[in-house]
């Protein structure tokens, strides 16, 4: 039996079948976790934290340190996200119109400077001051911010990286307040959760400083007018009126989470563990979504959501037991970690390139509007009726918006969509 050729030790036996092996390397252009990605979601990530810590404690502060009324309390810290949203439209004008980063460092440098000035207040009134000028600071860095953290991203993974980067929100929603809760029980001092809420700041102002992004080509040619487009992007009002409208069911639920907990369903405590459920909703379905509108299916991903979030309104207007209290906090989170990206991803997708501040100003007036609507409605209609009539408002209007977003925003997204 003669052996091959090779077996032979045959030097000239060439093979007939060439196998080559090609490992395919990612393009650098399609690498999500950048360094300047990472930076941008730790320094919103902080942010937050330092921003959710507040929150719980604020209404216990003022009613202690001032002996503030309850609408005392109540318009101080509307103020805050009445500040938020006006200034929203022009921080879109100004990402726009200036170099980004140094921008986004003023902005930041200016969010942190408040918490030290909530240690320095000596009285109501310069509370209330601070309290509302740290609004438009807040207004203006979560623009900034966030329109940074897109520019970091490649456009073939957009979807993904938002999904990822609204993750580190979610994360400081849960984390802020036990945070800001237990150093409170530990310390009994309400400067410790300011003085650890101004250290988050610094160590987000400080990953801010490590984004690197490419200068902004200057343009010499005549300079576009001032119109209304850039402050609001016109082609996205189709899209604002129901996000509005889905917002609104938010602000009524954060707001009268706690005393329709109690006075309602029957739940003395719980408040924490609702939102902690919520944000594992939130931050499984961004990730899920994420990946899901890399692909495109950003009209699929909303619908999906809204019957999601109109289940959950259900359960938790209509199961008034533990049961129905905390699936629907999972099964909302679900639902806004679906809306949410997508949202933001149609307005960026409806507008051109450089008006890319304005499309995220716009998407974050639309939401501010309808969580402000919320609260002040909702709590009218609180004091009318009940609070179960406030969130079976809040239904109503998820229908509503279910229903324009599916005859009119859908098909006009589809016919104006540039990407």
């Amino acid at each position: 039996m003669r052996l091959p050729a090779l077996l032979q030790g045959d030097a000239t036996f060439t093979p007939n079948i060439h196998l080559t092996m090609q490992i395919e390397q990612p393009s650098p252009k399609d690498i999500l976790w950048s360094k300047n990605f990472i930076a941008a979601a730790c320094a919103n990530f902080l942010m937050f934290l330092a921003f959710y810590m507040l929150l719980p404690i604020l209404p216990i502060y003022l009613t202690d340190q001032f002996d503030a009324n309850k609408s005392i309390v109540g318009i101080i810290l509307a103020s805050y996200t009445i500040t938020a949203l006006i200034i929203r439209p022009f921080a879109g004008f100004m990402v726009d119109s200036f170099p980004r980063k140094p921008l986004l460092m003023i902005c930041y440098a200016a969010f942190i400077l408040f918490f030290g000035g909530y240690l320095l207040a000596g009285t109501l009134l310069i509370f209330a001051f601070i309290r509302a000028a740290h609004g438009l600071a807040f207004g203006l860095v979560t623009i900034s911010n966030s329109t940074v953290a897109i520019d970091t991203m490649p456009s073939s993974r957009r979807g993904e990286g938002i999904g990822y980067y609204g993750v580190s929100s979610n994360l400081a929603m849960a984390f802020g307040p036990t945070i800001a809760l237990f150093l409170l029980d530990l310390s009994h001092n309400y400067d410790t959760v300011f003085i650890v809420s101004l250290v988050a700041g610094c160590i987000g102002f400080g990953c801010v400083n490590l984004i690197k992004l490419p200068a902004r080509k200057i343009d010499n040619g005549p300079k576009e007018p001032i119109s209304l487009d850039r402050f609001i992007l016109l082609k996205g009002i189709p899209g604002m009126l129901p996000m509005s409208l889905i917002s609104f069911s938010y602000g009524i639920l954060s707001s009268y989470l706690a005393i329709y907990g109690k006075e309602e369903v029957g739940l003395a405590s719980g408040t924490g563990l609702y939102f902690v459920l919520m944000s594992v909703g939130l931050i499984s379905s961004r990730i899920t979504a994420g990946r899901m509108l890399n692909k495109g299916l950003i009209i699929p991903l909303i619908l999906t959501g809204l019957y999601i979030l109109a289940t959950a309104f259900c359960l938790f207007i209509f199961v008034k037991n533990a049961f129905g209290f905390y699936t629907s906090a999972l099964l909302m989170g679900i639902a806004y970690g679906c809306i949410c990206p997508s949202f933001q991803t149609m307005f960026i997708n409806l507008a051109h390139h450089n008006q890319r501040g304005t499309a995220n100003s716009t998407f974050f007036t639309s939401w501010d509007f309808g969580i402000g609507a919320g609260v002040l409605i909702g709590g009218a209609i609180a004091d009318i009726s009940n609070y179960t009539t406030a969130y079976l408002f809040g239904l109503t209007l998820i229908a509503v918006g279910y229903t324009f977003f599916r005859l009119i925003t859908a098909p006009y997204f589809n016919k104006n969509k540039l990407r």
